[in-house]
């Protein structure tokens, strides 16, 4: 009987971890948007690196449960708009424009390194 108990005890404190680790990148991901020097464009409109960190954040919020990983909080939480489907952009000094998508799938990539 203990050593299933600490089988179970085991079992969820790796789960534990996996999750912390998950909502550490997505963290990484969120402030990697707030303190960047880009334009945010959502639907045409341009916004501040800030504000767009905090529409995500929301958008984060309210999601939450259909985002396991940091790669679904990209594909599903802050590539496009919920309402009209359409990419979101970015727009960084010395660079092309470019879909968010993009954007933050390399900032998880150097995260990962």
């Amino acid at each position: 009987m203990n050593r299933l108990r600490i089988g179970i005890c085991l079992g969820l404190l790796l789960i534990n971890l996996a999750h912390a680790e998950s909502d550490a990148r997505i963290e990484y991901l969120l402030t990697a948007v707030g303190t960047s020097d880009c334009t945010f464009i959502r639907n045409g409109t341009e916004h501040t690196a800030a504000a767009a960190e905090d529409h995500l954040r929301m958008k984060y919020k309210r999601g939450k449960l259909w985002v396991k990983n940091a790669e679904a909080f990209i594909e599903r939480i802050a590539s496009q708009s919920t309402l009209s489907g359409e990419p979101y952009r970015v727009r960084c000094p010395q660079q092309p424009p470019q879909t968010t998508q993009k954007w933050l799938q390399a900032q998880l990539a150097a995260y990962s390194r």
